[in-house]
């Protein structure tokens, strides 16, 4: 029940680690996905051809989370690329993590610019070429239900915006049928956090399974949701974090 065929989606930060995985799940099941990435064009032409010969439209779109013009532009162009749009998620993201007395200002508005504003201005255009049966998906983290160690106020407060945004707009949006939901991972190996680096033992101690999250578990929540089985979901927070807030 995951049957995306004659969908389109856009996929932010989608070049990488969970963005990436999310593209070609959403490929795989049977849509066209545009994805956005900021500096490695190499890494997001080969996610195009990947879903390129799953026998999918594609297209890479440069952009700057952190600009919201940059950000508005590329909902604008994958709908005109791909001749719609029926899901957005928003993935892109950074972590900074540091005592909070150290952020300067302009860290703390590059973190939330990219959390949480472009999540709203991506929406916001997005919905102008939705129509019933809409998605819109936004990643969060588990670490805003529990933090279990310091170092993560600016991160949590710019993802916690999207718990409010997600349950207002589900609210919002429902009238048109568009659903609206958060996938929190907690976690998951990827070359930014591998399940063998330094920090992976004490992260693995705080699951109930005793191990990371593979990319394909988020993958697969996303696609449940953007997919007719999820038709129903919305306003929703979906947490795949191995345990870790058990």
């Amino acid at each position: 029940m995951s049957d995306l065929t004659g969908k389109v989606a856009l996929v932010t930060g989608g070049s990488r680690g969970i963005g990436a995985g999310i593209a070609r799940a959403l490929a795989a099941a049977g849509a066209d996905v545009a994805l956005t990435y900021q500096n490695n064009e190499d890494l997001a032409k080969s996610v195009v051809a990947e879903i390129e010969a799953l026998g999918r439209k594609a297209v890479a779109v440069r952009a700057d989370s952190a600009n919201a013009e940059e950000v508005i532009a590329a909902v604008d162009r994958a709908a005109a690329e791909l001749g719609r749009l029926d899901v957005l998620v928003n993935n892109a993201g950074i972590f900074p993590a540091k005592p909070f007395e150290d952020f300067s200002v302009e860290e703390i508005d590059n973190a939330l610019h990219i959390h949480a504003r472009a999540a709203f201005v991506a929406a916001q255009t997005a919905v102008k070429y939705m129509t019933d049966g809409g998605r819109i998906i936004s990643i969060g983290t588990n670490l805003t239900d529990h933090a279990p160690f310091g170092g993560l106020a600016l991160y949590n407060l710019s993802k916690s915006a999207l718990n409010g945004f997600t349950k207002a707009l589900a609210r919002e949006l429902g009238p048109c049928g568009i659903t609206v939901n958060l996938v929190q991972p907690g976690s998951t190996d990827t070359d930014m956090n591998p399940a063998d680096g330094e920090h992976a033992p004490d992260q693995v101690g705080y699951t109930a399974l005793g191990r990371f999250g593979a990319v394909d578990d988020i993958a697969a929540a996303i696609t449940y949701l953007a997919g007719p089985s999820g038709r129903s979901v919305t306003g929703t927070f979906l947490t795949v974090d191995s345990g870790t807030n058990a």
